[in-house]
């Protein structure tokens, strides 16, 4: 049996999310999120990933963990409006960026 090493597994994910293979990135975080699946480093590369990959659902899920865990994470919030906005929910996305808004979030 083949230990995985979930720290290169991360890094190697990482990676080939800035090297614009998202989809790989997300399939390359499954067995991290099972191992920690709240760990907020972990949550925003698989959001960051799937939001890249148009998986909307998934990273919808990924940002809403987020934002549950770390609540006045302005990248979080914007991030979370912004997925939202790509499923044509601007009113649900409008209460995040206000909220981003008031932690001094970039836009």
């Amino acid at each position: 049996m083949t230990t995985i090493d979930l720290h290169s597994e991360y890094l190697r994910a990482e990676l080939f999310l800035t090297s614009g293979q998202p989809t790989e990135a997300v399939a390359i975080l499954a067995p991290v999120v099972a191992e920690y699946p709240e760990d907020v480093s972990v949550l925003e590369l698989l959001g960051r990933a799937c939001f890249h990959s148009a998986q909307l659902a998934r990273a919808e899920k990924a940002f809403g963990q987020l934002v549950e865990l770390a609540p006045a994470d302005g990248w979080a919030r914007r991030a979370l409006a912004r997925t939202l906005e790509r499923q044509h929910r601007a009113d649900e996305a409008a209460a995040h960026h206000r909220m981003a808004d008031a932690l001094g979030a970039a836009s």
